[in-house]
């Protein structure tokens, strides 16, 4: 599978919108998003020419998928699975997102970025109804229970993570017991608590052509 190596920065000036892909450093000065505001490249300062209704879609769907830190291929497998069930398409690609495993971590506040998330979930820092999952896009169920390990609850980034929850705050869908490094699913989130602007109906339009 192809992994992107270069600086994730450059996909918040592509999508015109900070993205949130390297934790503490976005709500800092040094966040490139803030200080370069124009799409990277040589000409990124020129660039104007309106797009397209496609490059208006594809853009859309770049946009989620860097959002969630997928690869092409798994984001089409996620759409592919959200059609099939009932309801409407786009939300359901939408929860279906945030009901991977790495995402969760990210959201309880446990770690400050989905990178960073799945890095410590691919090392088994953390348990899902006691048993160790190493499976970042591992899809959680109503009840589940999701906590740090008894030996990794010392790594200082894990830490410093939660003391910095507050500021990001921990959605309605999620409880979280900090004292005890853990958390758990108390139902799948409603279209209304995902409040990153997202147009899902055109990437459904994408897919659907």
């Amino acid at each position: 599978m192809a992994r992107y190596t270069d600086s994730v920065c450059r996909h918040c000036r592509r999508e015109n919108l900070k993205l949130f892909l390297k934790g503490d450093r976005c709500y800092s000065d040094k966040c490139a998003f803030d200080r370069r505001g124009y799409p990277p490249g040589q000409h990124g300062e020129r660039r104007g020419r309106k797009l397209s209704d496609y490059g208006i879609q594809l853009r859309e769907k770049q946009k989620v998928k860097r959002m969630y830190g997928l690869s092409e291929k798994q984001f089409h497998l996620f759409f592919e699975r959200a059609d099939s069930q009932k309801g409407i398409t786009g939300t359901n690609l939408l929860v279906l997102l945030e009901r991977r495993l790495d995402n969760v971590v990210y959201r309880l506040g446990f770690t400050n970025s989905r990178s960073q998330a799945r890095q410590f979930v691919r090392h088994r820092h953390f348990l899902v109804n006691g048993k160790r999952v190493n499976i970042p896009s591992f899809l959680v169920k109503i009840g589940d229970m999701i906590e740090v390990r008894e030996k990794s609850k010392k790594i200082q980034a894990l830490q410093d993570s939660l003391d910095a929850v507050v500021r990001r705050g921990i959605p309605q869908w999620l409880d979280l017991e900090k004292d005890g490094m853990k958390g758990s699913i108390k139902g799948f989130p409603l279209r209304e608590d995902l409040t990153m602007p997202m147009q899902e109906q055109l990437i459904v339009e994408l897919y659907s052509k």
